[in-house]
């Protein structure tokens, strides 16, 4: 079986580990980020029919001014976003689990959205009028070049497949299970195999990432 690397930033690094060590995998963490609060203004929840989140690490790093826009109704672009909003104290009003733009094409009218987000985020077409506020960046860590061989490497994000893809030069016999055709985009050509996840969500990922290591 091959080994699995693991590429996301802390918390969602060990939580990914941890299923794989689940499902019999050989997981290595090897996170290529850490994430940081920003700062920023909270603007006027009047202003906005809903608020929006594509990422827990938003509700993790938004801190005190995240209590005064709880007024608002909560987009959660996943399960996990959705429990990190409740415990934040928002009321969620729809769950995600086919990605921000599935999720926004759903909303039966057009609405005034306030996005909390992180520094290097990609908004995509929609009919709503989307407020991106970043509250969090994520930080590039100093790594280890990524050895060449039979690897299997997780990418759940573009910004991480373009760190992957300056780390890497021999790609001949790493595979790469990425989260969304963005991300596969991300890691460039050259990969022993490249395959998307069918949801952009770590379950999904983590059954292609399986299929992948037992090839």
């Amino acid at each position: 079986m091959k080994r699995l690397l693991v590429l996301r930033p802390e918390p969602g690094n060990r939580e990914t580990v941890e299923r794989a060590l689940d499902m019999g995998l050989l997981p290595v963490a090897c996170p290529l980020f850490a994430v940081e609060a920003a700062e920023w203004t909270a603007p006027d929840p009047r202003d906005f029919n809903a608020i929006l989140f594509t990422s827990a690490n938003a509700l993790r790093h938004g801190g005190k001014k995240l209590a005064g826009l709880t007024t608002l109704p909560a987009l959660a672009v996943g399960p996990a976003t959705a429990d990190a909003a409740r415990a934040k104290g928002f009321s969620v009003a729809t769950t995600g689990n086919e990605g921000v733009g599935a999720l926004l094409a759903a909303l039966p009218e057009r609405k005034y959205l306030l996005h909390l987000t992180g520094v290097d985020h990609h908004s995509p077409p929609t009919k709503h009028a989307v407020e991106a506020i970043p509250v969090y960046r994520s930080v590039a860590l100093l790594v280890a070049l990524i050895p060449p061989g039979e690897l299997v490497v997780m990418v759940h994000s573009p910004r991480a497949g373009e760190r992957l893809s300056a780390l890497v030069a021999d790609r001949s016999t790493i595979s790469v299970a990425a989260i969304s055709a963005a991300a596969a985009a991300a890691c460039g050509p050259g990969w022993a195999a490249m395959e998307i996840a069918d949801r952009p969500n770590d379950s999904a990922l983590l059954a292609v990432a399986a299929r992948l290591c037992q090839d």
